[in-house]
């Protein structure tokens, strides 16, 4: 938004009028990257933390706490007057995103019926990018409200912020979370309550019981553990997918698709519009994919996701370095511009369709309970550590590697479809409690789970608490 720029970032704006200036290189600013970026490493941080936490007080009051953290975030945004208001701000918005990040996946994977545990999972996802396309829309009617529009566009921020603070207080804890701190009457009622009155919870119970037991009598050293020969399966898959998701190239099309679209020659109107039609796109496959997915299974759509992303990417790079900055100019002729656009689209599709919602659902799931909260927020700390590195050096990047950023990211995307073809098992409708036999029948990990048993009683001894 231009109204935004002008206020805090000036030279951005002189750069983009610039005649003079490379076309890639229009955006360079690392105060700019560093408001975007600055969300990502407060996640980072806060998403460690909450792993404690929610052992000792819940996954729904770390929802509450995270959602108050956004909301208050928002209204610094909203108020800021100058780039260390709007930083603090978006480090608010960062705490709160570490803290639900961490803990609605999980709510939701330990709640839902094992045969529709993709799609409630998934569901988060599909809220996301329902959250996404709000914001996008919102900043095409903001940005033309010239002076103050953005304070409206960062100021709505705090919808979602109420909602979830709002929604936590009418919802129960999770039975997993209630019977590991001792509330197994709760943790009854609560069971009851989601499956319905007129439901018999009893032997989900008592393997959610049996589970937990497990999980005691090795409580201490839970982050140690994760890295100990017996849960390394469940590490490489639990960090795989978050660093494999950060490169397939897409949370920096998201988030600075205006700037690529303005890069390649569309107005500022025109660019939020493009990202509208870029959100809507993925708003679509993202429900597509949270209907299937139990059905087709997480792999196939891993792979299908992949390889599409792959070809659209190879695309894009093919159009920019042909038609991008060429006779001294700063754009590339409208057909090609169009082109670009269709092919993000189309792009996004694919990563709608497979790695935007599996990204939440497989690491969710894979993990014990004894290691599942540290498990999940070591992935989502890694992702976030590795998407605010991403944030702060793609302009630069851009600048430097040009088009060939694009086929930067379609050489991880083919790595990272070899990997789910020979390394991730398949996970759908299993029970939670039962994915140890998912572990046990592949043909590579199951090394790992039967001589972590023959060691596990030495592992515990030897290792100490955190």
């Amino acid at each position: 938004m231009e109204s935004f720029l002008s206020k805090f970032f000036p030279e951005v704006l002189r750069g983009m009028k610039s005649a003079r200036r490379d076309a890639y290189c229009k955006y360079d600013n690392q105060w700019l990257t560093a408001f975007s970026s600055s969300l990502f490493i407060a996640g980072t941080l806060s998403s460690l933390v909450a792993s404690r936490v929610a052992r000792a007080v819940g996954r729904q009051a770390i929802m509450l706490l995270g959602g108050a953290m956004f909301l208050t975030g928002s209204i610094i945004n909203a108020a800021a007057v100058n780039i260390a208001m709007l930083i603090i701000g978006r480090m608010l918005l960062g705490f709160g995103l570490g803290f639900t990040l961490q803990s609605a996946p999980v709510y939701l994977s330990e709640t839902a019926p094992a045969r529709w545990r993709g799609a409630f999972t998934s569901a988060y996802n599909a809220f996301v990018v329902i959250g996404i396309l709000s914001a996008t829309i919102t900043n095409y009617f903001t940005n033309r409200i010239p002076g103050w529009g953005w304070r409206v566009s960062l100021g709505l921020a705090a919808v979602p912020g109420t909602i979830i603070v709002a929604g936590s207080l009418f919802i129960p804890d999770t039975p997993s979370s209630l019977v590991l701190r001792g509330h197994h009457d709760r943790a009854r009622a609560a069971l009851q309550r989601i499956r319905g009155a007129g439901a018999d919870v009893d032997a989900e119970l008592k393997d959610i019981v049996r589970a937990v037991d497990e999980a005691r009598q090795n409580e201490a050293g839970a982050f140690r553990r994760l890295f100990s020969r017996r849960y390394r399966h469940c590490l490489a898959v639990g960090l795989g997918i978050p660093v494999f998701y950060e490169f397939t190239g897409m949370i920096v099309i998201s988030i600075f698709s205006p700037v690529l679209f303005r890069t390649v020659g569309f107005n500022s109107q025109k660019a939020i519009l493009g990202s509208v039609i870029n959100s809507m796109t993925n708003l679509a496959s993202t429900l597509l994919s949270t209907s299937v997915m139990d059905r087709t299974g997480r792999r196939p759509l891993f792979i299908v996701g992949g390889v599409g992303m792959m070809l659209c990417e190879v695309a894009i790079s093919w159009i920019m370095a042909d038609h991008l900055g060429k006779h001294q100019g700063v754009t590339m002729p409208r057909s090609y511009a169009t082109g670009v656009l269709v092919l993000i689209c189309l792009c996004t599709f694919s990563f709608g369709l497979s790695w935007a919602p599996l990204r939440w659902v497989v690491p969710s799931e894979i993990y014990p309970v004894e290691v599942r909260s540290a498990g999940q927020a070591l992935s989502i700390s890694v992702a976030l550590c590795l998407s605010f590195v991403e944030l702060q050096v793609f302009i630069a990047l851009l600048c430097a590697m040009k088009y060939g950023v694009f086929l930067f990211y379609a050489g991880w995307l083919l790595t990272m479809t070899i990997f789910v073809a020979a390394f991730l098992p398949e996970t759908k409708g299993m029970p939670i409690e039962a994915m140890r036999s998912v572990w046990e029948r592949h043909w590579y990990w199951k090394r790992f789970v039967n001589d972590g048993d023959h060691h596990d009683g030495r592992v515990v001894a030897d290792e100490g608490t955190d």
